[in-house]
């Protein structure tokens, strides 16, 4: 049977409603920079993203139907897919982009320059986006009772039930503000210390937990098994690997670092330890993690493309049909060419004609599989660190072998890497946003304009973010570990030919293998490895949080489940912007006029950190585990 026939939307193809207002877009700007900047601080952090749809869609009912008085749920999609693209195009641009500024810091080449970052981020956002275009009607709409796309579902239940009851805006603001404060009061006032410690006298290992609001929202939103095994790879490190170095090491001096590991733990601890060799043991299994998914979904990746591109039809859509109205194929055709001579002429991007062909083929081919893999598994599993390693490796051995190798070369390869990774997330997103409009009864060409709106607004703001992160905290930090853009830029010295420490990047790699052996998810698990283990802990935190949720006895288990994925999104939201705004006080030296470290009590300092810990475990529970909920009755 023919779906696009026998599904019906919310609102018939027949009615004509608001949509891309100017309402819509500018509410859907905001969030795009909201998000934009607030995914990016997170994913430098931990390493991850998260979907910001669902907040956006609950944000734009709260704005649009409660403050403007107005009544549209297509407007409230449109607010959503703009929002959603500025989180996307961060997610790309953070797994690979600061590599460009750790080469810097390592003075072996020049910071990228803003324009060189906003046209990667914007050339690779547009592609991911017309890239999808020709796939909507052979994925969305053939196979709407075949691929569920869990996000884009989810937040169009989310738009209907606002529709029919007042949605539960208020949770997304309160978890905002709540997380702000916290943010303020450890980071800015630094009224308490950011993490908890435990160590164990005679033994080198180290354990604990930080209290960050957004951190533990991580732990929520992925849920209890995947924060196990990120927090698995963190005893790993840290009460394995780190003991063990530290035993045998003694007074040996190993490489990379130049003093004896010893004389590494006596001055920094288990961190110092960290830095100078668990980072490539992390790196080797975050990269054997993302070629082991990769392989593990290359049948299916084959059989998606295949089926995907035999039933791309470039025939025009029926005048008559208002839900079935894309952006015309000749101009979405056109567009793809422009943009791949772009990459190739305009020289801020470092890319040569051989690296925009690979961009164009591997952007086609990755951008087909994004776009069905999230619809299977969720934007949360799709595997783009394994398709930005793929690119990377291809296209750094194809430069080298045509001579451009060294440090242009490897410029070069993470710009490739980079565009592919943005192609990559952003179709995905692209994907989620238009299943959310199919079941609502959007107009595809107007989300699809939408979604670019969002891509350019969020181009244009995360080079500026990038820079003050940098210089505020610098990437590769404690504050800012930058893991997947540190991976990449091992996977490029590495085949360039660079200087690497092998031993303990293939003691990663077969770490990951062991752990796949055994039935793990070797990407968190190797994720796990590479962080911090106090990052790790707050995540399981989160986790086991969620879990206490999902096995409670409720009548409205899945309302307060949901309810809790709201309240973490407010809080990833609201410490993000706090930590841009501190980034920014950082960077003009206002920070430390604020800073009151220095004038309170020691047990206080030391201590407090456990009262935040609770208040805000008790303020998640509070709104999860023990909201009350109405019971209706006939």
């Amino acid at each position: 049977m023919d779906n696009k026939n026998s599904f019906k939307p919310y609102i018939s193809k027949k009615h004509t409603t608001a949509e891309l207002t100017l309402t819509s877009i500018i509410t859907g700007v905001i969030l795009a920079v909201v998000f934009s900047a607030a995914n990016a601080y997170l994913g430098l952090r931990v390493g991850l993203t998260v979907s910001a749809s669902i907040p956006a869609a609950v944000i734009s009912m709260g704005v649009i139907r409660i403050l403007l008085r107005r009544n549209s749920i297509l407007e409230n999609n449109i607010v959503q897919t703009i929002g959603s693209a500025g989180e996307s195009v961060a997610a790309g641009a953070i797994f690979t982009l600061p590599a460009l500024f750790l080469w810097a810091g390592e003075g072996v080449a020049q910071k990228p320059s803003l324009l060189e970052i906003t046209l990667i981020s914007l050339m690779g956002g547009l592609l991911g986006v017309f890239f999808m275009i020709p796939l909507r009607n052979a994925l969305i709409v053939k196979e709407h009772n075949t691929l569920p796309y869990p996000e884009g579902s989810a937040c169009a239940k989310v738009l209907l039930a606002g529709e029919k009851d007042s949605a539960n805006t208020s949770t997304v603001f309160i978890g905002m503000g709540f997380a702000a404060a916290i943010k303020f009061i450890i980071d800015g006032l630094k009224l308490v210390s950011s993490e908890i410690s435990l160590k164990i006298k005679g033994f080198a290992g180290e354990i604990g937990t930080q209290i960050y609001p957004a951190v533990i929202s991580v732990g929520y939103i992925c849920g209890a098994r995947i924060s196990a095994y990120m927090f698995a790879g963190g005893v790993i490190s840290w009460l394995v690997l780190i003991p063990l170095i530290v035993l045998f090491g003694a007074d040996t001096t190993l490489y990379p670092a130049d003093a004896s590991i010893n004389q590494l733990y006596e001055s920094g601890g288990a961190d110092a330890i960290w830095g100078n060799y668990i980072r490539y043991i992390g790196a080797g299994a975050l990269a054997a993690g993302g070629v082991i998914s990769l392989v593990k979904t290359f049948p299916l990746i084959i059989k998606t493309f295949k089926g995907a591109v035999k039933n791309i039809k470039f025939t025009k859509s029926s005048p008559q049909s208002r839900t079935s109205h894309d952006i015309n194929i000749k101009i979405v055709l056109l567009s793809i060419i422009i943009l791949t001579l772009l990459i190739w002429l305009i020289p801020a991007v470092p890319v040569s004609i051989i690296g925009a062909i690979i961009i164009v083929v591997f952007g086609f081919f990755f951008a087909t599989v994004s776009s069905r893999m999230v619809g299977l598994v969720g934007s949360s599993n799709n595997p783009v660190s394994g398709m930005a390693i793929a690119t990377l490796l291809v296209a750094t051995l194809t430069l080298k072998l045509t001579g451009s190798d060294g440090i242009s070369g490897m410029l070069s390869a993470i710009a490739i890497g980079s565009i592919i990774c943005i192609v990559s997330a952003i179709a995905g997103d692209t994907s989620q946003d238009l299943k959310t409009g199919y079941i609502l009864g959007a107009t595809p060409r107007k989300q699809q304009i939408g979604e670019i709106i969002g891509v350019v607004v969020a181009s244009l703001v995360i080079g500026g973010t990038l820079y003050l992160l940098d210089s505020a905290w610098g990437f590769g930090s404690e504050e800012l570990a930058a893991p997947q853009a540190t991976l990449m830029k091992i996977i490029v010295e590495g085949v360039m030919g660079g200087n690497l420490p092998w031993g303990l990047v293939l003691t990663g790699v077969f770490i990951s293998v062991a752990a796949e052996i055994v039935g793990i998810s070797v990407l968190p698990f190797a994720i796990g490895i590479y962080l911090p283990v106090h990052l790790n802990a707050c995540i399981m935190i989160g986790g086991l949080l969620r879990l206490m949720v999902e096995k409670s006895n409720s009548a409205h288990k899945e309302t307060k489940v949901n309810n809790g994925i709201l309240f973490a999104s407010g809080m990833i939201a609201g410490e993000g912007l706090v930590g841009v705004i501190l980034a920014i006080l950082a960077v003009f030296g206002i920070s430390g006029t604020i800073d009151l470290s220095g004038k309170i009590p020691d047990f206080v300092y030391t201590y407090g950190s456990i009262i935040i810990l609770l208040i805000v475990v008790v303020t998640t529970l509070k709104f999860t585990l023990w909201k009350k909920h109405k019971t209706n009755t006939n």
